[in-house]
């Protein structure tokens, strides 16, 4: 497949015509061919944006609702299309690339509800006869910058909101999955959203920094979004800082899933493995740590490892394969490091084992203790690390033992009790008795700590993406004191 920049609503080639290609994982076949933007190119995308944006912000909100309903109804409409390009570009699962089809569209149905929300109010003001207002304007060019891993979902979650708020955009593709990004725009763009409303960069790898430079320090561009990995959210973080714009930070995690010794453990079992392995675990809210009380360590242990025998990764085209490829063999030798080291250390396989190549089974590592990488490094891959602790305050303390804060999960029979643990465990998102790993459009969604900050979301989405304006109106007589 042949990809051209997405630029001004029309197809252009890269500056140099330079291309760059991906392969399927799995098969090292070329899958993609697409142009390899320099940073002029990208100024050209933040241009146009920047040209849209008087006439797109000064739309009224029916009109913006009218047209991101139309892009949803147009998603999943080429549904088949989007489920071919994940699959060949990221080894993921038919299922996992539809369920990302059916998310975007419901992301794009919840920005066009919010066209309606971005309202302010009215203060009360000292002044006599003065009618003081906080508003909120569109800020201007939006920057959404979206990795691999559930690139439809998180694709579209980069722009929707903006464009709802009455913002252009610039999605930057990844460049593992150009073609699936790049089929975002096309959507949106034969929705209605042209002309520079919505624009699509995709770059070859080592043009990505100039790329994200020449984004972050265009004079037009005043948000940057960006969902990834902790190390590029800090230099992305530390760039936009340099020119006083504000981003929004979904970055890495290393989520902890609490057992306590009165939970339902089949229940927990079968929200660990779904949050653990799913997508081969390759997931930002993925279960990373499972925290398992002493009392009951040794059953549940003995549950999730027969559970994880039936899920098999493989080619993700072949019938019975529940989980599909690595994103590269480079996460494979990855984990393979995180395996060793922690087996050199006294850590046990309960199931599973070592990648070969990009395929490896679902691995449970049991005994991981801090002093193993597996303990604290983010492994983004289908190994979950198993660590065990005497009591409730124990698991507190390992549960808050890391750099991270996204998701996380408590599993208890007494709610009450759950809800107390929940509250004290140091993230952005935690679940009682249900998975770490659930999304949904109108939910505040983000992190703490090195997990990020921002959220994207319903009307936490608005305050992101908007400016807070005080404007007055004088309605009489004012005095001066000269």
């Amino acid at each position: 497949m042949d990809l051209e920049l997405l630029i001004g609503g029309e197809r252009c080639a890269a500056e140099q015509s330079v291309n760059f290609t991906r392969a399927n994982p799995l098969t090292g076949d070329v899958v993609t061919q697409a142009a390899a933007a320099s940073g002029a190119d990208a100024a050209r995308a933040a241009d146009a944006a920047a040209n849209a944006f008087p006439a797109w912000s000064r739309t009224g909100p029916g009109e913006r609702r009218a047209k991101l309903l139309k892009a949803a109804d147009a998603m999943e409409a080429r549904q088949a299309d989007f489920i071919e390009r994940m699959v060949e570009e990221t080894g993921a699962t038919p299922g996992w690339a539809g369920f990302n089809v059916t998310v975007a569209a419901s992301i794009l149905r919840e920005a066009a509800s919010l066209t309606t929300q971005v309202n302010g109010e009215v203060i009360p003001s000292n002044v006599p006869d003065n009618l003081a207002m906080g508003v909120r304007v569109p800020c201007g060019v939006v920057v959404g910058i979206a990795p691999w891993n559930a690139p439809i979902i998180l694709g579209t979650r980069a722009i929707a909101t903006p464009l709802a708020c009455g913002n252009t955009v610039v999605l930057k593709a990844s460049e593992q999955c150009p073609a699936t990004h790049h089929l975002i725009g096309e959507v949106l763009v034969e929705a209605g959203l042209g002309d520079g409303i919505v624009n699509v960069v995709t770059n070859a790898p080592p043009q990505a920094a100039e790329v994200v430079d020449a984004l972050i320090e265009h004079q037009a561009v005043r948000r940057i979004n960006f969902t990834g990995s902790t190390e590029v959210g800090r230099i992305i973080a530390e760039k936009a800082a340099r020119h006083l714009k504000p981003v929004l930070l979904e970055l890495g995690g290393k989520a902890p899933f609490v057992v306590l010794e009165d939970a339902d453990l089949d229940a927990a079992v079968e929200a660990a493995a779904f949050g653990a392995f799913f997508n081969q675990g390759q997931i930002c809210m993925s279960t990373e740590r499972l925290i398992v009380v002493d009392a009951v360590a040794d059953a549940f242990v003995e549950k999730l490892a027969r559970k994880a025998e039936t899920l098999l990764a493989g080619d993700p085209k072949e019938e019975g394969n529940a989980l599909g490829t690595l994103i590269n063999r480079e996460s494979g030798e990855k984990l393979n490091a995180l395996i060793d080291d922690a087996r050199q250390q006294g850590a046990r396989l309960a199931c599973g084992g070592k990648a070969e190549g990009v395929i490896m089974q679902p691995t449970v590592v049991d005994g991981v203790t801090q002093a193993m990488r597996l303990y604290g490094e983010e492994s983004f891959g289908p190994v979950v690390a198993l660590m065990r602790v005497k009591d409730e305050e124990d698991a507190l303390r390992v549960a808050n033992d890391s750099e991270y804060g996204l998701s996380a999960a408590v599993f208890s029979r007494d709610t009450a009790r759950a809800m107390q643990f929940a509250q004290r465990i140091e993230s952005g998102i935690c679940h009682i008795n249900a998975p770490t790993v659930h999304d949904e459009p109108q939910m505040p969604f983000g992190g703490v700590k090195s997990s990020g900050y921002g959220r994207f979301g319903g009307k936490a989405g608005i305050e992101e993406f908007t400016d807070l304006r005080w404007m007055t109106m004088q309605l009489g007589p004012r005095h001066y004191p000269i």
